[in-house]
């Protein structure tokens, strides 16, 4: 027992070397499933070499990180070399309130244009509702950068689709008028659920929908701040077309796979 303790001393000794050797003064370590990314001893040796050791990072975070600080991810500690590490600043632990601590790494000196949100919350589901919240947005500016247009949104453009697909299935007959019917009559779920989710009434809130933009009122959505029909561009409800275009479209798609299982073939164990 006494002889494994010595060899363990010896390899983390030398791995602390190399590790030192190389310049890094900051070791981030990422998070292992299968046993402790780091032992007590080599912490030890570590803390007496002045490097400080970030533990825990999780395995998707990885590229992230490489690509703000500008380094490069390494397996083993032979392949850590000053070209393959990162610079920063200043790296320190601050306090965020409630007994909670974070690393905090200013001053990177590559040139990623990356930026971390610090999310916080009374309780793990409110921390969680806006963690959504901000991927949302993300995911709007996302469609933004792909495509610069912007459509109305509180379910206006659904609702005119679906009625200039309704009046175009009027002038067709047999099996295409049927589908295209039933197309039109599916874009609608979108105002219905959006007024069902806003507490509002969504059969009456569909049928003045439906009414108004047969009168012509294009730009009438569902207003939900005042629980009414009304031109929803006034209110600055806007929404990326990139958006309508991919739900249509997977929707469109899935339909479509759905239609190609001619049998499904029950096995029994």
């Amino acid at each position: 027992k006494q002889w494994y303790q010595r060899r363990v001393a010896i390899t983390a000794g030398d791995l602390c070397k190399k590790i030192k050797k190389s310049g890094a003064n900051v070791l981030l370590i990422q998070k292992s499933i299968l046993r402790d990314a780091l032992n007590d001893m080599a912490l030890h040796f570590l803390t007496k070499m002045k490097v400080l050791v970030v533990k825990d990072i999780e395995r998707d975070e990885i590229d992230f990180v490489s690509r703000t600080l500008g380094c490069r991810p390494i397996a083993t500690a032979d392949h850590m070399l000053p070209e393959h590490l990162g610079q920063a600043d200043l790296v320190e632990e601050i306090h965020v309130g409630g007994g909670n601590k974070v690393v905090s790494i200013t001053g990177c000196q590559s040139n990623a244009k990356t930026c971390s949100i610090l999310v916080q919350g009374s309780n793990k589901l409110l921390a969680d509702e806006a963690e959504r919240s901000i991927h949302d947005a993300l995911c709007v500016i996302r469609c933004l950068v792909k495509n610069k247009n912007m459509i109305a949104g509180g379910g206006a453009p659904e609702i005119e689709l679906s009625i200039q697909l309704a009046q175009y299935a009027a002038t067709l007959s047999g099996v295409e008028s049927h589908c295209i019917k039933a197309f039109a009559d599916a874009l609608e779920i979108i105002p219905f659920t959006l007024a069902e989710n806003a507490g509002l009434p969504p059969i009456n809130i569909v049928t003045e929908l439906r009414n108004r933009h047969a009168q012509g009122e294009a730009m009438a959505g569902i207003n939900v701040k005042k629980c009414c029909i009304t031109n929803i561009t006034e209110e600055n409800v806007l929404q990326p077309l990139l958006v309508s275009i991919s739900a249509i479209t997977l929707a469109s798609e899935t339909v479509r796979s759905i239609l190609k299982i001619d049998d499904i073939v029950n096995t029994s164990r």
